[in-house]
């Protein structure tokens, strides 16, 4: 009876110590800059990508995923990052080799840390609340319209795999 007791009192104690919701603002690739913040009320699918990556391709189904749900509401931001060596020298590069392969018109941050000392205080800020830090490129983290993680998943679940499809499609109005 007495761990029943117990059990009962942490998962309320669970309940009412809820995460903060995500913020965090990147430097765009554009120039200016991207805030999470501002897509508060949709969802949101961040994805640390790289040029120089076995995983490269996945770019062609990030656009493609982009362009099937944007106009429900789904945000989703590449983060080119240079954390695990595979990325090009300079954003600009990034930017046009983006554009030449894959035609990508979805938001796209600067260069980032996402790992380590260095990771880009959102990063640190997943890190924090869920223990997820990414273990190569393409790792992807899907937030939910208050601004929560929901998922995160590895390099190897596809953009527009069905198990990341339908809890994106859970999210949308």
């Amino acid at each position: 009876m007495i761990r029943m007791l117990l059990l009962t009192a942490l998962i309320l104690l669970g309940r009412s110590v809820q995460a903060a919701p995500l913020t965090g603002e990147f430097n765009s690739i554009d120039g200016g800059t991207l805030a999470i913040e501002d897509w508060r009320g949709q969802p949101v699918l961040v994805v640390n990508t790289a040029s120089h990556c076995g995983f490269t391709g996945q770019y062609a189904a990030l656009q493609k995923v982009y362009e099937a749900y944007s106009e429900k509401g789904l945000v989703v931001l590449a983060v080119p990052s240079d954390s695990f060596n595979q990325e090009l020298g300079s954003a600009e590069e990034v930017k046009q080799f983006c554009e030449m392969n894959y035609g990508l018109t979805l938001p796209m941050t600067d260069i980032t840390p996402v790992k380590g000392v260095d990771a880009h205080p959102f990063y640190q800020a997943v890190a924090s609340q869920t223990g997820f830090t990414p273990k190569w490129n393409f790792n992807k983290i899907l937030i939910d319209p208050a601004g929560e993680v929901v998922a995160t998943y590895g390099s190897n679940v596809k953009p527009d795999s069905r198990k990341l499809l339908s809890q994106v499609e859970a999210l949308l109005p």
